[in-house]
């Protein structure tokens, strides 16, 4: 004689996702040796062409931005930051770069692609629930037509377009970067996780960092990419540390390497760096 069976465990659907533009975080470090090794005219040259290429990126005809972030504290240099509204835009923006004379003397150190992502968690649960309770299932055809009204919603509302589209704060000029993932781990696996239980988590953790961060889904062995503004350094040891507390982070996430700098002109920094 057998027991009954045990209750599966709730499916752990993904949640509803609309995204934006497209990022890419170029980490680069200047070989020395060959940039002393030129010529001070040779050297202006090359400076004069990489402050037209760089004053060109910064604001793309088709939209988006670039901005250039010498780094303090790290083994590289500067951080190119370029978001765009089209894959082939960040595709244009490297190959224009790669074809300037002083990035033969600049070495990637890391880098990072992504596209900015706003994941609708608590209407995705919410609308899992109305649909069992109905008897239908997620994507059935009422499904699918109350999360496109939702998404259209979401995507319509300013702090989302602000995820969607960022733009450069003038009035924060210090930036940290750095990727991370969430765990698989036994026992601490994120995507294991029913969507109600993914969606409770993400609502404290969304309040954690609103209005410093922007938050890109990666196409790298890291999932995501999180870039930081801020008026005062400190903020970015803040902010870290309340995330790194909260039960989203303390359970379920690893972080990446970190990047911190100051948004600078290209002229500022050619000409404190080449010369």
């Amino acid at each position: 004689m057998t027991g009954p069976r045990p209750t599966p465990a709730p499916r752990a659907h993904p949640p509803e996702t609309t995204e934006g533009w497209y990022a890419f975080h170029q980490i680069l470090s200047f070989d020395r040796t060959a940039l002393r090794a030129l010529w001070r005219d040779e050297r202006t040259r090359l400076r004069v062409d990489a402050e037209t290429a760089l004053d060109a990126a910064a604001t793309p005809a088709r939209g988006g931005w670039s901005a250039v972030v010498p780094l303090i504290g790290s083994k590289a240099d500067v951080m190119l930051v370029h978001f765009r509204p089209t894959l082939d835009g960040i595709a244009d923006v490297q190959r224009s770069l790669a074809r300037l004379e002083l990035f033969d003397l600049l070495r990637p150190v890391y880098s990072f692609l992504s596209v900015t992502e706003a994941g609708l968690y608590h209407a995705s649960a919410q609308l899992a629930q109305e649909a069992a309770a109905r008897g239908g299932a997620v994507g059935d055809d009422a499904h699918r037509a109350a999360m496109d009204a939702r998404v259209e919603t979401e995507r319509a509302n300013p702090h989302v377009q602000r995820r969607l589209f960022p733009p450069l704060p003038g009035d924060l000029p210090y930036v940290c970067f750095y990727p991370m993932s969430k765990r698989r781990d036994v026992g601490q696996n994120w995507y294991a996780l029913p969507l109600e239980e993914r969606s409770r988590l993400m609502m404290a953790h969304g309040m954690t960092g609103r209005g410093y961060a922007g938050r890109a889904i990666g196409f790298d062995a890291w999932e995501w990419g999180v870039t930081l503004f801020a008026a005062d350094p400190l903020v970015f040891k803040r902010i870290v540390t309340d995330m790194r507390f909260d039960e989203v982070s303390a359970q379920y996430a690893e972080f990446g390497e970190f990047f911190v700098g100051k948004v600078s002109g290209a002229r500022e920094w050619l000409g404190e760096t080449v010369g």
